[in-house]
């Protein structure tokens, strides 16, 4: 990894590669998805509750079944109405840097030079020829914005969660026509007995902090299971 802070004097030529393939690093079968996404993501994919290293809750998307597989991508790209962000975002990132006055940091947005994305005769330009940023490196700020405040909320969203004991452990189990079967260790989601137990001032917190939506969409997203089998029975049976 390589990664500078972008700006249009060194990387006035700088263009990115946009669309999706294995090349850049799309073919996964789950993926990091933030709070600011759920709406849009819980449309397409199933949403699960995992633990990272540390120990700490975040959600993820299920994306395939098998090791590095990921149905929603072919040789034509990504075929879904939604692309979670962080695969998204390509070769960016956004750190806080101090500005020389030592004031407060500021997002600033990096690139990874050696992303397989980046290149310099191909691709989206990220600065027009006056200097100003392109329509492509304003969608790709816009997406850092969704990831920065999706970050911003993921914590304390899963910490409310577990105090009120909303998070409970599920058994994933798949199988296929072909009697293969699939089993999802170590998920969790959002339990919807209990969420319709909370009452009075917890249920106005979650209500008025957008927790309460936040939750449905964790739970309505799990009827896309079904439609993940039925992309993996298509796959197999083009391969077969």
């Amino acid at each position: 990894m390589n990664r500078v802070l972008l700006n249009n004097v060194d990387h006035a030529d700088l263009r990115v590669i946009a669309g999706y393939g294995a090349a850049f690093g799309d073919a996964i079968n789950q993926a990091l998805i933030l709070p600011t996404e759920f709406e849009a993501a819980q449309r397409e994919y199933p949403i699960l509750i995992r633990k990272d290293d540390a120990g700490a809750y975040q959600a993820v998307v299920l994306l395939g079944l098998d090791r590095d597989e990921n149905l929603f991508l072919d040789e034509t790209g990504w075929n879904a109405r939604y692309v979670p962000a962080v695969q998204r975002r390509g070769p960016f990132s956004i750190a806080l840097q101090r500005d020389a006055l030592g004031g407060e940091p500021r997002p600033m947005i990096h690139v990874d030079l050696d992303h397989p994305r980046v290149s310099h005769d191909a691709g989206e330009p990220l600065f027009l020829p006056a200097g100003g940023n392109s329509p492509f490196l304003q969608g790709v700020s816009r997406t850092l914005g969704q990831i920065h405040d999706g970050l911003e909320i993921s914590g304390p969203m899963f910490a409310f969660y577990e105090e009120l004991g909303l998070i409970e452990p599920i058994d994933v189990e798949i199988k296929l026509d072909d009697g293969t079967s699939y089993d999802l260790p170590d998920v969790y989601t959002i339990s919807p007995d209990r969420l319709a137990a909370v009452t009075g001032e917890n249920l106005e917190k979650l209500h008025q902090s957008g927790l309460l939506r936040a939750a449905h969409w964790i739970i309505a997203s799990m009827g896309n299971i079904e439609d993940l089998i039925a992309r993996k029975t298509r796959r197999q049976a083009r391969l077969a």
